[in-house]
């Protein structure tokens, strides 16, 4: 019987490396509360991000929660219906209003040609997605927001370590939330970060993430419990020792797909188009009508035989219960959003994947049957 292929599997730096760092939390027994493996952890990861201000959050949910408390956004919020469902619902938890706006059909980002008519007198802010790590367009993005005095939260949830021309794409907005769960590029089990343009927003941002205690006894806000712990800030220094790595092995899986599925008729493969660097944190492709099966019939032959991919992301937020009454997520706003969303199909890419299991995918791919 053949091992399951899952689309991501977390890169895992030898157990007997983690040893030393879990006995000295032992000994300490600082489990939490920005114990010294935490504070490094955020100096190390700005210093290799190449930003000012970073806070460690135990997810990239509640980091994006956090966010949006933290700029005080409220009314209603312009997004992507093409994301993770984390994205629309931290708006929800802050009783925010989604507003969605139809994505570019080669970026598979918020499409800046929509977002002028969607704002209105309620518009308080713009939260776009670097899609796959493939940058928005941010100057684009960034004109529109200052010409209405709206806010940019970006959700970099898959933009570890991207940089465009020449610096750190986490440098644009106001905030970009990072997600460091254990599918992503770089992990701490479960885990994210809020990077911050200066020390009084990331001080307010600790605040908040600590049920707005400013000291033992004075509460400035009302904050939760959004810390990360020791152990997770300790697997992340481990995480950071192999990342470059880690994203060079995803290279070359990323490259042997390019050239293995060039020559198949109806499958598109998703290329970037902006000047950035890249992470190669999901492969997608696109399964069109000139393909001898539909995007779904593709999805369970490759998992009838244990090869787990995954339709990122369908469906689309706007056609979940809770968002699909809202005006903004009539299918007929957002038609780019779902195509990609009725073709996409993302191929398992990661560190360990081996030439066997990977040539396994294309042989199938290629079979069509």
């Amino acid at each position: 019987m053949k091992k399951n292929i899952y689309v991501t599997q977390p890169f895992m730096p030898p157990l007997e490396e983690f040893i030393p760092y879990l006995s000295e939390i032992w000994e300490s027994k600082w489990l939490t509360n920005a114990g010294p493996f935490h504070q490094q952890l955020e100096r190390e990861l700005a210093e290799y991000l190449g930003v000012e201000h970073l806070s460690l959050f135990t997810n990239g949910t509640i980091a994006l929660v956090t966010a949006l408390q933290s700029l005080r956004i409220t009314g209603e919020v312009i997004t992507t219906p093409y994301s993770f469902v984390a994205t629309a619902h931290s708006l929800l938890w802050n009783n925010i209003k989604p507003v969605f706006v139809d994505i570019d059909p080669v970026s598979f980002n918020l499409d800046p040609e929509k977002i002028e008519s969607a704002i209105t007198t309620l518009t308080t802010a713009i939260m776009p997605v670097h899609c796959y790590g493939n940058p928005c367009e941010v100057e684009r993005i960034q004109k529109i927001a200052d010409a209405y005095g709206l806010r940019v939260i970006y959700d970099a949830a898959h933009a570890f370590g991207i940089r465009y021309k020449g610096e750190s794409l986490l440098k644009h907005g106001d905030l970009s939330v990072l997600s460091f769960h254990a599918t992503k590029v770089f992990n701490t089990f479960e885990g994210g970060a809020i990077v911050c343009p200066d020390a009084k927003t990331k001080q307010r941002i600790d605040y908040l993430k600590n049920f707005g205690f400013a000291d033992e006894v004075t509460v400035v806000a009302p904050g939760i419990n959004g810390k990360m712990n020791e152990v997770q800030a300790a697997f992340g220094l481990l995480q950071l020792r192999y990342i470059d790595s880690a994203i060079s092995a995803r290279q070359h899986v990323d490259e042997r797909y390019r050239n293995g599925l060039a020559d198949i008729a109806g499958i598109s493969v998703f290329k970037s188009v902006t000047d950035s660097t890249q992470n190669y944190s999901y492969f997608p492709i696109l399964v069109d009508d000139a393909y001898p099966m539909s995007r779904d019939a593709l999805y369970q032959l490759l998992k009838d035989q244990g090869i787990l991919s995954r339709r990122y992301f369908y469906p689309l937020i706007s056609e979940m219960p809770m968002y699909r009454g809202l005006p903004s997520a009539a299918p007929g706003r957002l038609p780019v959003a779902k195509c990609i969303s009725e073709h996409i199909l993302c191929l398992p890419i990661y560190p360990d994947l081996s030439l066997s299991d990977q040539d396994r995918i294309l042989d199938i791919i290629r079979g069509g049957r």
